[in-house]
């Protein structure tokens, strides 16, 4: 069995808490009319409670949760929230003991990891907060390996965040060993701990003939951009392609949240061959999927990069560039390489300022096709897939894109 769960809460000692998704409804349900049972403040009356015994919550957000007493200790009661999980002592005033609600199974699943033996054979503090940063109230992916003889026991499950095991993260970070030895390869190890140099999968594209929305992620020349594939806003009209680019791009999204929360435990870059798949810090702070293209300087050492998904380019330090898990290998570059057809540079461009590396073409032209893409809902004409792969790009109005420039006298037709 397979699923998708909310992790609700991590316990003191490593147990993993789950809210199925499918279970969502009905708890959202029950929370809703608990609220309506329930007023005012708990029982403010002497009571006898009894360890197991059943009661309704509320909680510091003054929501009235299901409870079940653990402990009791004077006039304050450590309680468990059973459908979320966790614990907590809780002055008698806020409770009521009740036998509402108690034929509905608790909401949440109480979890273990699968042939996972925590060091020391308990899970260390450091381990438990790294689990709880990691996983309170975010969304993964279980597989169920084991039931527990008693059902009140823990499950056995497999968890996945972002594609990455979390048995194989965790050992890999010392907290455990994972006696899986299949799971270890699936986090997989990192791209580039392997004799064979990994390489990022290309997109599926559309075939000649077919018209696509787009957006321009970077711009080399006027003529040579790269582009990102969109999904259609009617769905009903979405090809195949714009479908699986879509999918692909949310999949690998949530994919990178989640590396960036741990990308710090990832190892740095020891190894430059060109074209090596890693993860790049950008300027904004995040880690981005990128490729090496030449080492720029030797002391200190300087990377060029660029970045997969959209085609721009940073000189980056050793610091910024760690090894990328082999589950952001799995999904295709998002940002494609194409020459837009119908143009030249004119021949009578008077710009002095020229591009460097493209010095056929004016800055001028550069910076006007950056007016004419930049935030704009753009569609393409797919022309040719080899030897390159060429489109016919049209603006917001319909019109081809360069047409300004030819306008502006920064181009020229090209039949």
């Amino acid at each position: 069995k397979v699923f998708q769960a909310v992790v609700s809460c991590v316990g003191s000692d490593g147990t993993i808490y789950i809210i199925p998704k499918s279970f969502e409804i009905e708890l959202s349900k029950l929370m809703t009319e608990m609220q309506s049972a329930f007023k005012g403040l708990g029982l403010l009356i002497p009571y006898c409670w009894k360890k197991g015994e059943a009661c309704v919550v509320r909680g510091s957000d003054t929501m009235w949760y299901r409870g079940k007493i653990l402990d009791v200790n004077g006039s304050t009661l450590q309680v468990q929230y059973i459908d979320r999980g966790y614990i907590e002592s809780i002055p008698q005033c806020h409770m009521y003991p009740s036998t509402f609600y108690t034929s509905i199974p608790p909401f949440c699943i109480p979890c273990q990891l699968y042939k996972t033996l925590p060091v020391g054979n308990f899970w260390q503090q450091d381990a438990v907060d790294c689990l709880q940063e990691l996983l309170t109230n975010e969304e993964v992916e279980i597989h169920v390996e084991e039931l527990p003889d008693n059902p009140w026991d823990k499950l056995s499950i497999s968890l996945y965040f972002g594609g990455m095991s979390l048995s194989s993260f965790m050992a890999q970070q010392k907290y455990c060993i994972a006696e899986d030895c299949q799971d270890m390869q699936k986090l997989g190890l990192f791209a580039g701990d392997i004799p064979v140099l990994p390489s990022y999968m290309l997109p599926l594209l559309p075939v000649p003939g077919d018209t696509f929305p787009v957006r321009v992620t970077h711009l080399v020349s006027p003529k040579e951009v790269y582009i990102c594939l969109e999904a259609s806003e009617n769905v009903t009209k979405q090809s195949v392609t714009e479908r699986a680019a879509g999918s692909e791009a949310e999949s690998l999204d949530e994919a990178l949240k989640w590396c960036n929360k741990i990308v710090e435990s990832f190892p740095l870059l020891t190894s430059f061959e060109k074209e090596l798949p890693c993860l790049a810090k950008y300027l904004d702070g995040l880690w981005y999927r990128a490729k090496l293209l030449s080492v720029t300087q030797l002391v200190p050492v300087q990377i060029l990069v660029q970045f997969v998904d959209y085609g721009t380019y940073l000189v980056a330090p050793m610091s910024r560039l760690r090894h990328i898990p082999y589950c952001l290998l799995k999904y295709p570059v998002q940002a494609v390489r194409v020459l837009l057809a119908g143009f030249k540079p004119a021949s009578d461009d008077k710009n002095t300022k020229r591009i460097p590396y493209s010095p056929e073409w004016s800055l001028n032209a550069l910076w006007a096709m950056v007016d004419c893409v930049e935030g704009k809902q753009l569609s393409a004409s797919m022309l040719t897939l080899s030897p390159e792969v060429t489109i016919s790009l049209y603006g917001d109005d319909k019109n081809l894109v360069h047409l300004k420039l030819i306008e502006m006298g920064l181009a020229e037709l090209d039949e």
